[in-house]
């Protein structure tokens, strides 16, 4: 079950590429930093038209980590599913096929790794992609907040706030973007509502 971005609540199918050349404080994928299995394309894509659903979403760590990304990306385009790319937004997004949805997530100062954010991709969004915040605390708001209003993303993108579950309420972060007036949506993640922590879901 999709617990993110706008798709949230879609039954989905999650790729997930191993590695990730960043360290967010708040991170709850550090399983996926090593280990994996190598699997042919051929064989992976079978493994998704298993699960008999429209919509999939590769992932990571940092998914264009891996050189064979970009392949699997057409691929499954090519396949006719509905694909999303969830990425940190530290690599170019340049060469990611346009039928796929590109997911980015900028750092904010709280994840420790702000100044790996690639600010060259944003000219390549648009419309049919997404930028999430993911925000541990007021500081964290507030530079989302001028990045938003400075960049002007809101009118090209649509965007998305998230709080870092444990540090920041929910309650909290709906209140400030309200007060604010802000043109985002708000997310929770649904799939911990659903299953807590568990990794994999």
């Amino acid at each position: 079950m999709q617990g993110e971005t706008s798709r949230t609540g879609l039954p989905t199918v999650f790729v997930r590429l191993a590695g990730c050349p960043l360290r967010c404080r708040w991170c709850d994928t550090t399983y996926s930093f090593q280990g994996g299995e190598t699997v042919t394309l051929s064989a992976l894509l079978a493994r998704v038209a298993d699960f008999g659903v429209p919509n999939v979403c590769v992932t990571g760590g940092e998914p264009l980590a891996q050189k064979n990304c970009l392949p699997l990306l057409v691929a499954l385009a090519d396949a006719g599913y509905s694909v999303s790319l969830e990425t940190s937004g530290a690599l170019d997004v340049s060469a990611v096929d346009p039928r796929v949805s590109r997911i980015v997530d900028i750092k904010p100062p709280g994840s420790g790794e702000a100044e790996r954010n690639r600010w060259e991709n944003l000219a390549y969004l648009g419309a049919h992609d997404e930028i999430k915040f993911v925000l541990a605390d007021r500081e964290d708001y507030e530079w989302a907040r001028a990045i938003l209003l400075e960049k002007r993303l809101a009118e090209r993108v649509p965007v998305l706030l998230s709080p870092v579950q444990g540090e920041l309420p929910p309650a909290q972060l709906a209140e400030w973007i309200l007060a604010d007036r802000l043109p985002v949506r708000m997310q929770v993640q649904l799939h911990k509502i659903l299953w807590g922590n568990t990794p994999g879901k």
